[in-house]
């Protein structure tokens, strides 16, 4: 069984960089968003309930689904969201596919990093040994997403309203790193919470996550 580290935080923190920072150090990686795609292709079922949800226009000239224009239909739009999330089937499912695959096939001195952006509420970190948490100020969010998504300021802004703030988080995460400054500071903390995580995995005294508890929490009363 492998060390898996859940990595988690809204868009334009710095997931991605840390999934490649730590993935060059011998970890293996699967991006749940990507993995939720797929499931979209088209002779997929979720292709044509997509499709009889929102119309034909989600379609692009290549045939598949423009993320792009579904997204305008459903981010900062809660009921929305919901529909698509209904139309794409059990997204759980097939995470859980990945977990139960490395747990499988990967060794005690491996690491997996799950990437997802509703990791925690989603319940993927019940299948994790960590979760880390990344964040940075609102205005650097928008300015990247911007710049990166070559989105408009109004759309970046209805992107980043849709996701929940790293307040609400933190009490789930076992780790909240801000990754507002210089990027190769941010590479080398990443670095260095990575070993320091993977010292305690393979000397058996990692505590158990905070995310347990939350989870748990969740469901009391």
């Amino acid at each position: 069984m492998p060390l898996i580290i859940g990595i988690t935080g809204s868009i334009a923190t710095g997931k991605s960089v840390a999934c490649e920072t730590i993935t060059a150090l011998g970890a293996v990686h699967c991006d749940a968003d990507k993995l939720v795609h797929r499931l979209y292709d088209p002779g997929k079922p979720a292709f044509d309930r997509i499709i009889a949800g929102f119309g034909k226009e989600v379609v692009g000239e290549d045939g598949y689904i423009d993320r792009k224009v579904l997204g305008a239909k459903v981010f900062g739009k809660p009921d929305e969201m919901r529909k698509l999330t209904s139309a794409i089937g059990d997204i759980a499912v097939a995470v859980k596919a990945i977990i139960d695959d490395w747990n499988a096939t990967l060794g005690q001195n491996d690491v997996a990093l799950l990437e997802a952006v509703n990791l925690i509420e989603a319940g993927y970190g019940q299948w994790c040994h960590r979760v880390w948490l990344f964040a940075c100020e609102d205005d650097l969010a928008l300015n990247r997403l911007m710049e990166r998504n070559q989105m408009s300021e109004g759309d970046a802004k209805q992107r980043l309203a849709s996701q929940r703030s790293w307040q609400e988080r933190e009490p789930a995460a076992d780790l909240l790193l801000f990754n507002d400054g210089d990027l190769d500071d941010f590479r080398i903390r990443v670095e260095g919470e990575f070993t320091s995580t993977r010292d305690l995995w393979l000397s058996s005294e990692l505590p158990p996550s905070r995310y347990f508890m939350w989870w748990e929490a969740r469901f009391e009363g």
